[in-house]
């Protein structure tokens, strides 16, 4: 039997939710329900959590 071929995997960019101005730390969007350990994804039109399914949509102006 020959060996699977193995795929290589993205990584979870967790890097790109922080951000450093001067001496404070900015982080990016947290789950209200969760708490601060869950970053909500940012999609078109709404963010989202993973975790419990929380969803906030955005409105058009």
């Amino acid at each position: 039997m020959a060996k699977k071929k193995v795929k290589n995997k993205k990584p979870s960019k967790k890097y790109s939710k922080y951000r450093v101005e001067g001496n404070k730390l900015i982080r990016g969007k947290t789950c209200p329900k969760c708490g601060a350990s869950y970053f909500l994804a940012e999609h078109k039109n709404r963010v989202y959590c993973g975790n419990c399914k929380y969803t906030e949509f955005s409105h058009k102006k």
